[in-house]
């Protein structure tokens, strides 16, 4: 880290609702350890960890993997009901009934100078926090979704909005964020994903995989659902590729994948730490079309061959990936046997050409834009155009002792 004048405070909120929201923070956390000086402090919490939290938003997280796995539709009807106006607002107010003492706490304890946030529901109440006891810490808030956004993100309490794309920047500002308080940043992923990985085939050998083969980094979790359904052309068609692939968190995939019989060199690994360094050496990534795996690939300059879609958000990103000519999305087996062999053909031209148009969407060094940004809030260098934090003083004091939060 730099050298610093005075000991500074940086706190970010995250939650461990699906991977990309505890990511993100971390990816900051990283960042901030080369941008921030070196006497400062950075600290990730999760509210929802707190025993204060009703249950059912501290089981959020294997709640919803259960409903992703077992039934998208009933989750599809779910998101579509919970982005609406009334919905919102609903949202908002209980979230600030059940999170505000949480909130204050973790705001007294810390002490913050600047409050980074990468899970939608803390904003009003932070809002809250902040206008009852007077203390005007600048809430950033890093939207984590590419393009389908639930406006439940854009809260007038954060004094500044970074958002992922262009067309979550339009949307902040039809829901009323005004575009001085917007900035498109990209979405954090790990900084090593902007480093210069140097040779290509020396990274290969050095993983112990073949050098000069076209290489499919194949990634899962317990939310694709359909991976060795789609795999199973692939595995047969003697293309001159081989396979890595990662199982992530999803021991049953895991063992599936040891147990398949490979017609094509296959590497298999359950979760890894060194992602990063798999994109670096890869040519492509297999997976589904979450925010996460989305954002990292792109960063990486790495086409995607997007096998699900959960219905919601990642319908946004995959239309990103399509239209963009970064990837294909496809409905079958033979459907992504057919993508792959097209990448393949003419020496690879199309897959080149859906690598360059990776590279111009990703944004590797998002991460250092988001830490930069909170470095300069917390020192009081940006110039923020401060929000009125919703109600009035006295309309939100008689709301919080109504509710028997105060």
């Amino acid at each position: 880290m730099k050298a610093g004048s005075g000991t500074r405070r940086i706190l970010i909120l995250t939650a461990d609702v699906g991977l990309g929201h505890r990511s993100a923070a971390e990816a900051i956390e990283a960042a901030l350890r080369t941008s921030a000086p070196s006497d400062w402090s950075v600290t990730v919490v999760n509210p929802l960890d707190d025993d204060r939290v009703p249950a059912i938003l501290r089981e959020r997280q294997e709640a919803y993997d259960r409903l992703v796995q077992s039934d998208p539709d009933l989750y599809k009807l779910g998101y579509r009901v919970a982005d609406t106006e009334a919905v919102g607002a609903l949202v908002n107010g209980a979230t600030t009934v059940v999170l505000y003492k949480v909130l204050r706490d973790i705001v007294r304890q810390s002490k913050p100078d600047v409050i980074v946030s990468t899970f939608a529901i803390y904003q009003a109440g932070l809002g809250a926090v902040m206008q009852v006891t007077g203390v005007p810490i600048p809430i950033l808030t890093v939207v984590t979704d590419l393009a389908t956004v639930s406006q439940v993100w854009f809260n007038s309490a954060s004094d500044l909005t970074l958002v992922p794309t262009e067309i979550v920047r339009d949307l902040a500002v039809e829901h009323g964020i005004p575009t001085s308080r917007v900035r498109v940043t990209g979405l954090p992923v790990d900084p090593r994903l902007a480093e210069d990985p140097g040779d290509r085939g020396t990274l290969r050998v050095s993983l112990g995989w073949e050098r000069d083969l076209t290489t499919l980094l194949v990634v899962g979790s317990k939310r694709v659902r359909r991976l060795p359904e789609m795999l199973h052309g692939i595995n047969h068609a003697g293309h001159p590729l081989q396979l890595i692939l990662v199982a992530g968190d999803d021991e049953m995939l895991h063992q599936k994948l040891q147990e398949t019989t490979w017609h094509l060199p296959a590497r298999i690994y359950g979760f890894v730490e060194q992602l990063p360094t798999f994109m670096h050496a890869a040519d492509a990534v297999m997976s589904k079309a979450g925010g996460l795996i989305v954002t990292e690939s792109l960063a990486a300059g790495l086409p995607l061959l997007l096998v699900d879609v959960l219905p919601g958000q990642e319908v946004g990103n995959a239309d990103l990936v399509v239209e963009t000519g970064a990837g294909e999305l496809v409905s079958d087996p033979l459907s992504a046997l057919e993508t792959v062999a097209h990448w393949l053909e003419a020496d690879g031209t199309l897959l080149a050409e859906r690598s360059a148009n990776a590279r111009d969407l990703g944004r590797p060094r998002a991460a250092h834009a988001v830490a930069e940004l909170a470095v300069q809030a917390a020192q009081g260098e940006l110039e923020l155009d401060l929000p009125e934090r919703g109600e009035s003083e006295s309309d939100l004091l008689r709301f919080l002792q109504k509710q028997g939060v105060l």
